[in-house]
């Protein structure tokens, strides 16, 4: 994630989300021969087929710059866009996956180009120069991350690699879900995504990952039918009558926010979450990508959780 001030960063981290969001329909979900054995080629990938294994790949999305280093594809990948800052060898560019430029991705002469959304028609542009593109839109759930990672395998010859990953992620969420304590009742809680209070409904990707570990988000109300995209704005007054019993940080790189930042808040001495100290620093980065460390963002989710009386 980019460094942004306080007074942009929400409306930025709102239009990305939808302008991600909104590329629902790349590559389809119909299972692959060869997702579980030994690299043979070609091989499709809903739209995408690839004549030899790449060699080449960019990948301009933090998200799946993550995967193909997961699944064993890192040495294949040349350049990456400029916010893939994980895993540290990452070949980050000054390549950009929210305004791809195709004559600057040519120039990288790849045989895969990895993306999250077709701004600036650039799939078409690439077909122009013959570069295969495999579109990863945004997730919606932790089955399409599942499915990505399945099929960034697929492409690159990395299949067994890609099917232990998924298989060690669902066993790994399983038991984060399994292990949590019986309740009467859900926590309630607030995700924060920059200080003006910009967060997210329980309909988005990372809500579904409350929503699994037994909490209530406290913004679903503040965005009924889902017309903000599941990205509202609250007011102080609205978050201070809703009282929630968590609060979870995802501004702690991008705007210094801290347990110690929020408490000292105008109006927020009151919240249940501020009088008990339930304020959950997350890492901006692994809270805003979909790649394999989502399993980390749902362990510090489900920790806090268990700090809350049943």
């Amino acid at each position: 994630m980019s460094r942004r001030t306080p007074v942009t960063v929400g409306a930025t981290l709102v239009a990305i989300a939808l302008a991600l969001g909104a590329c629902a329909d790349g590559a389809d979900d119909t299972p692959q021969p060869g997702s579980t054995g030994a690299a043979a080629y070609p091989v499709t990938v809903g739209n995408v087929t690839l004549e030899q294994r790449p060699a080449k790949i960019v990948s301009l999305s933090p998200s799946t710059t993550e995967m193909l280093f997961a699944i064993g594809a890192g040495a294949q990948v040349t350049a990456v866009d400029d916010n893939s800052d994980y895993p540290a060898e990452a070949p980050r560019s000054q390549l950009s996956g929210f305004q791809p430029n195709a004559e600057a991705i040519a120039a990288k002469n790849p045989d895969l180009v990895v993306l999250t959304t077709d701004a600036n028609k650039v799939v078409d542009q690439l077909a122009k120069f013959k570069i295969p593109v495999y579109l990863a839109p945004a997730a919606v759930t932790l089955d399409d991350t599942y499915r990505q990672i399945d099929e960034l395998g697929r492409l690159t010859g990395h299949g067994a690699e890609a099917t232990d990953l998924v298989g060690r992620m669902r066993h790994d969420v399983d038991k984060l879900i399994k292990d949590l304590p019986p309740r009467s009742s859900r926590p309630t809680y607030y995700y924060e995504l920059d200080p003006t209070l910009y967060t997210v409904t329980g309909t988005t990707f990372v809500g579904s990952l409350f929503t699994m570990a037994g909490l209530q988000n406290v913004a679903d109300a503040a965005d009924p039918g889902g017309a903000k995209g599941g990205y509202p704005q609250l007011s102080v007054e609205v978050l201070v009558q809703a009282d929630p019993d968590l609060v979870f940080l995802a501004d702690t790189k991008c705007c210094k926010q801290s347990a110690e930042t929020v408490a000292a808040r105008p109006g927020w001495s009151g919240i249940t979450a501020v009088q008990t100290g339930r304020i959950v620093a997350l890492d901006d980065d692994v809270a805003s990508r979909w790649g394999p460390r989502v399993v980390d963002l749902l362990r510090a989710i489900v920790e806090a959780v268990a700090k809350v009386p049943a």
